[in-house]
């Protein structure tokens, strides 16, 4: 295994663990000291794809990486996701249980997947798997994405009317505290002694 620094041909592995599909491995070079990370999968039976040219080539994994990522720059997708989108993709490919595909199919796995998330890297990517002849048609596919995106409305259901309950003005008025200068008007003059104390 090469190292990617210095491209020296010797690698020791230091670390080795088993993941989803594979296992990862981590080396360090025996001439710089640096360390990388390799991961090895099971190589299945190759596959082709044909093309709309009548051409056939081999199912080429890091070109379909690079092809999804040019459609995501500048968007905020983690490397990880696009690895693993296509590993989904490689995984659907082997269960269809074909030797050759063409690549409407391949291209319409991709767009699945991006139409589900993130729809810039969705149209970035239909612009190139198919070929818009004017702009008429690429308009129209960005409408259907956006009608596809739209929520349906919740129904509409009516609102219980809520009363105001009416204060009771004389329970209120019966209870309402009097003034306390008030009394003193309420005393009689026969309550009253000589000085004008009150009794």
């Amino acid at each position: 295994m090469k190292c990617p620094y210095c491209t020296f041909a010797d690698s020791k592995v230091t670390d080795s663990r088993v993941v989803e599909n594979g296992i990862r491995r981590r080396r360090e070079c025996q001439r710089c000291g640096l360390r990388f990370t390799t991961y090895e999968r099971i190589q299945a039976t190759a596959l082709m794809v044909s093309k709309q040219d009548n051409r056939r080539e081999e199912f080429d994994r890091e070109k379909l990486i690079s092809g999804i990522r040019k459609a995501c720059t500048k968007r905020p997708i983690p490397s990880r996701t696009i690895e693993k989108m296509v590993e989904d993709i490689e995984a659907e490919l082997q269960h269809l249980g074909q030797v050759e595909v063409p690549t409407s199919i391949l291209g319409s796995m991709v767009m699945e997947r991006l139409k589900a998330l993130d729809r810039v890297a969705y149209i970035r990517y239909a612009s190139v798997y198919t070929d818009f002849q004017d702009i008429d048609s690429f308009e129209q596919a960005v409408k259907d994405l956006r009608e596809d995106s739209q929520l349906p409305l919740p129904e509409s259901t009516p609102t219980p009317i809520r009363r105001r309950r009416r204060r009771n003005t004389t329970t209120a008025a019966r209870y309402r505290p009097r003034n306390p200068n008030s009394f003193r008007n309420d005393i009689r003059p026969e309550d009253s002694d000589d000085t004008g104390g009150i009794l």
